[in-house]
Parts: structure tokens; C-alpha cells; sequence
């Protein structure tokens, strides 16, 4: 039965997946599909049609990322039988020429384009894309994203201020914060670990928590509980450090994205530049002309402010 299941919801991400847009893609997991020489063996065989590992994971390279994580072992041969599926229906087709009708054809020449495009953009992407580029690109992200400020801290949640307020007296008499936390916080993943939340900036925390928190000295609790939408908490700051900036290899994959869509941007302007482009009405008719806008005379440039003497 969860095989049934697992496979059924398969096929939908396939078919979504094979379905991506062109300008939307990943330069990685087009490299990833490349079968190494000599090495792509036959998967498959559809009567006397071969299905060869690369077919399989061009098709895995296209899925959503979350599809691409499942088990191997599990998503290979699934993907294998839904090509299977496709071999066979398609065979179906062609035996009733299907190929030649004139929708068929259109539709074929379409998918063709988008393929060329994504290819053609691809490869663009590949050739403009140099380590130099990404390490000027990593250079300019650890400017505009400064390392922050770090806390240590836990914390203590329950649903109301006079659960709070005692939970702080009980404090101030001795009791142990990781004790407290663990019999009384809401909050039961940090409970089991002492109400301790490790490090976080200013910024990961809701803003009255973090107001609150990056206050307190080290060792320092709450004089007064902190109200947030979750309910009132009690905190402890255990540690403050500087934080530090994410390694180059942490934050690769994300330049590589945003370069990559940048290029793809200047590849599309340089084509149009250099292209001639007409537009029409939906009727089909030329649009109506622009008027060019008209020279500012004299009297109706702007005035110069005064200079302050």
C-alpha cells in the first residue's frame, strides 16, 4: 500500500517537474546528468527500446529538490517505471501516427524551442560563471552582509504572566534554571535540552525576545517576563560572541543562483539589442503610435533654488 502511494504521488512530481520552465534551472544539475564516457549502461529495455541511466538521470535532475533527496533506492527504479510507462504510450501513439497530426507537431516544434533555449542559456550561463566572478560575487555578499552579534541563550515558556513571574522568583531564591525549564516550558524541544536555544542573532528571534535577550549580560536572567505571540517567557543569557560570516562553500549554490539569473537577464538584453522586435494589438493591427515627448522650452525648466550665501 505505501509503495502504491509513495509511486502514485511519484508520478504527479515527475510530470510537474518535467514540466519546469526553461529560464528556471539548475547549472548544477544539468552537469550532474552528464553520464561519465563510456559509462551508461542500459537500465531498461521497452520492447527492443532502450532506457540508459542517463535518460534516468536527466529526469532526476529536473525534479523538485525535495523529489531528488528520497532514497535511491526507492526513487531510481520509480522513475525507471514511470519512463517505462511513457516508452509504452508513446510507442501506442506513434503506431497511430499521431506524430503527424498538425496539433502534435506544433506542440513538438514548442517543447523543441524551450529545450534550445534552455541549452542556449546553459551554456552561457557555464561560460560567463568563473571562480573569479564568485569569489568577487562572495566578497561583495560578507560586505552587504556584515557578520552579527551572537547570544547563547535559553529559556522558559508557559502560557501566563503570573506562571512567569514565579517561575523568576523561584529563580531568584536558587532553583535551577535547566530544571525549571524541563518540568515547566511549553517549548518541549528546548525543554529536553534545558530550555537552551544556542546561538542566534538579533534577527532570528521574534523582536521583544530579542530586544530582552540581547540586553542581558552573560549568567544574567529576565527581571521581568518577556511577552511574545508564543506566550511569556522567562530568559537566561548563557554566552554573547561575534558572530561569524558564512564560509564560501556555505553560500555557493546561492551566488551561483543569483549569478545565474543575472546573466540570463544580460544574455535576453544583448539578443534584444541587437534584434529587430515589432508588437501588435491582440486583433493583430499595428499599436498606436507613441507620441515622442517634447522638448522642455525655457519657460518650463525648473527654477534654481537659491544659493545660500
Amino acid at each position: 500500500m505505501t509503495e502504491r502511494v509513495f509511486r502514485a504521488g511519484l508520478r504527479s512530481l515527475v510530470l510537474a517537474g518535467v514540466a519546469l520552465g526553461a529560464l528556471t534551472f539548475s547549472v548544477h544539475a544539468q552537469d550532474a546528468a552528464k553520464p561519465a564516457t563510456g559509462d551508461d549502461p542500459v537500465v531498461a529495455r521497452v520492447n527492443s527500446q532502450e532506457i540508459r541511466r542517463s535518460e534516468v538521470m536527466r529526469t532526476i535532475a529536473s525534479l523538485p529538490p525535495q523529489v531528488q533527496q528520497m532514497p535511491p533506492q526507492m526513487l531510481f527504479p520509480a522513475i525507471i517505471d514511470q519512463m517505462i510507462n511513457g516508452k509504452l504510450v508513446s510507442s501506442a501513439g506513434y503506431a497511430q501516427k499521431l506524430d503527424q497530426e498538425k496539433d502534435v507537431k506544433d506542440r513538438v516544434k514548442k517543447a523543441e524551442e524551450r529545450i534550445v533555449q534552455e541549452a542556449y542559456l546553459t551554456r552561457a550561463v557555464q561560460a560567463r560563471i568563473t571562480d573569479a566572478k564568485l569569489q568577487e560575487a562572495y566578497q561583495t555578499f560578507l560586505k552587504e552582509n556584515p557578520a552579527k552579534e551572537e547570544v547563547k541563550a535559553a529559556h522558559i515558556l508557559v502560557e501566563n504572566e503570573d506562571q512567569a513571574k514565579q517561575i523568576v522568583a523561584d529563580l531568584k531564591k536558587g532553583a535551577d534554571f535547566a530544571k525549571l525549564a524541563q518540568e515547566k516550558s511549553t517549548d518541549k524541544a528546548a525543554a529536553a535540552q534545558g530550555g537552551d536555544l544556542g546561538y542566534f542573532t538579533k534577527d532570528d528571534m521574534v523582536e521583544p525576545f530579542s530586544e530582552a535577550a540581547f540586553k542581558l549580560k552573560p549568567g544574567e536572567i529576565t527581571e521581568a517576563p518577556v511577552k511574545t505571540q508564543f506566550g511569556w517567557h522567562v530568559i537566561k543569557v548563557e554566552d554573547r560572541r561575534e558572530g561569524k560570516p558564512p564560509a564560501f562553500e556555505e553560500v555557493k549554490d546561492q551566488l551561483q543562483s543569483e549569478m545565474s539569473q543575472e546573466i540570463i537577464g544580460e544574455v535576453v538584453d544583448e539578443l534584444r539589442a541587437t534584434a529587430k522586435v515589432e508588437r501588435f494589438q491582440p486583433d493583430g493591427s499595428p499599436l498606436p503610435a507613441e507620441a515622442a515627448p517634447a522638448a522642455p522650452t525655457d519657460a518650463a525648466k525648473p527654477a534654481e533654488a537659491p544659493k545660500k550665501k
